[in-house]
């Protein structure tokens, strides 16, 4: 009965018609414009001669623009922030802060105009079958998976599968995966760097609160030590994610996949997780347990 409980949890999470819940976005009041593009200049480590020689605009004026002794045009916020390569969230922000009107829409994914993103990732989830994958937001928060993810999450504690499912939460959480996953330590090196990163260029404040959350988690008692700097296998393409599950002990790696060209905010933060197995044990187990859900 618990495991047949926690398939339906992972079914119901598969399920793309519910609309997501929009995170509220930073509040640009008390910054101008010029402190905003500022600070994402200095966030992509670029000098105020590399970005004006980028945008192809004088020192003096990106400096003017900064130092809010000049107030750019809605052009050139747009320029510049496509320089910075600023995610479209903060690029909106920058409008406004700028006192224009935000560019770019952010509608759930229930949307009727984002039915054919809906079926795009309806397909390559299933498409991805007999292996897991999913489709998470900018704050890896779990919004669908297709039937292959479910072996994986059956040893966790539902609590964690209830309401919205953060992925990196449920990965490292000593209740989630985290006591069942063999290589603890590797996998948490690069979840926790991946995650940093992703603050670190975004400036996403939720982001930064996760890797604190993360880094807090205790190791599991059974946790090897860790591997010597630069110890890996010879065959070794990518850190696997190793897990012992009900199927026997599962190896994968991951590939993301986004939206090309987005002009949605929902859709520029929605990413695609794909796990391929990593060992020929991996691909027999996910075949043969795909066989017995087809089965009548």
């Amino acid at each position: 009965m618990e495991t047949r409980r926690r398939l339906t949890i992972i079914r119901t999470m598969s399920t793309l018609s519910a609309p997501l819940i929009p995170s509220p976005a930073p509040s640009a009041a008390s910054r101008t414009v010029g402190d905003m593009l500022r600070e994402w200049r200095q966030r992509r480590r670029m000098s105020q001669l590399l970005l004006a020689s980028e945008a192809e605009i004088s020192t003096r004026h990106l400096s003017f623009v900064e130092s809010g002794r000049a107030l750019p045009s809605r052009e050139m916020v747009m320029h510049l922030a496509e320089r910075l390569e600023v995610p479209l969230r903060a690029r909106n922000a920058l409008l406004v802060a700028a006192g224009y009107a935000p560019l770019f829409r952010e509608r759930p994914l229930s949307d009727p105009q984002l039915s054919a993103a809906r079926q795009a990732v309806d397909l390559v989830l299933k498409g991805h079958e007999p292996y897991p994958a999913l489709a998470i937001d900018r704050h890896w928060t779990m919004v669908a998976a297709n039937r292959a993810i479910a072996p994986l999450v059956a040893r966790a504690d539902p609590k964690l599968l209830a309401g919205p499912v953060n992925v990196l939460r449920l990965s490292l959480h000593p209740d989630g995966l985290a006591p069942h996953i063999v290589n603890w330590h590797a996998w948490r090196e690069h979840v926790i760097g991946r995650v940093q990163r992703q603050a670190e260029t975004s400036g996403d404040a939720t982001l930064a609160a996760l890797v604190g959350e993360l880094s807090a988690y205790p190791a599991p008692p059974h946790a090897r030590k860790p591997d010597p700097a630069g110890a890996f296998e010879a065959n070794q393409i990518a850190v696997p994610f190793r897990l012992a599950t009900d199927l026997g002990v599962l190896s994968f790696f991951s590939t993301t996949t986004v939206f090309g060209t987005p002009v949605d905010v929902t859709l520029s933060e929605l990413a695609i997780e794909a796990f391929f197995p990593a060992d020929d044990d991996t691909a027999r187990a996910l075949r043969a347990y795909a066989e017995t859900q087809a089965a009548p």
